[in-house]
């Protein structure tokens, strides 16, 4: 009997290609970049919200008195303020000298429609439209004269003295 010989399998090792340098730079380059690009809109966020801070602080700081009078006049009237204005029925023989519409809702009035009018103006409007201006105003939604008296100022500047 013929012996046959076999000789074990031999293991070549594979040769891997290297990476193109050039294409890796390339990916390093653009997270750089974006890296850069995202840095540069936090700082410009930031710049921006710092700004508004020091300004508003500055207001504060420098004009305390007229800043605060002023957010006061110009916030809403409270309940019992707009309830001790005048209201009144619309009737259609009133004199044609006032207003025949509401200049908020803009609708005509009708006979029977409740009317609140305003006292150092004369404008009249519908209760539940001038209502809700008021509660975040504090002048007439037509002329813009206020109505709250100015009696708040004085008052804040006798408590803050």
């Amino acid at each position: 009997m013929a012996e046959i010989h076999t000789q074990p399998p031999t293991i070549s090792p594979t040769i891997s290609k290297p990476c193109n340098p050039t294409q890796q730079h390339g990916v390093n380059s653009m997270v750089l970049v974006a890296a850069i690009v995202c840095a540069l809109l936090c700082a410009l966020g930031l710049n921006t919200m710092l700004q508004c801070v020091f300004q508003c602080a500055n207001r504060v700081l420098t004009e305390p008195l007229q800043w605060i009078a002023s957010r006061r006049r110009n916030s809403g009237l409270k309940k019992k303020e707009m309830v001790a204005l005048p209201t009144s029925i619309y009737n259609t023989h009133s004199p044609p000298s006032l207003d025949s519409n509401c200049a908020i809702c803009l609708a005509e009035f009708c006979d029977g429609d409740n009317m609140k009018l305003l006292p150092k103006c004369n404008h009249r409007f519908h209760v539940v439209c001038i209502d809700e201006w008021l509660l975040a105003h504090s002048f007439c939604p037509t002329c813009r004269k206020m109505i709250k008296s100015n009696d708040s100022v004085h008052c804040l500047s006798i408590v803050i003295s």
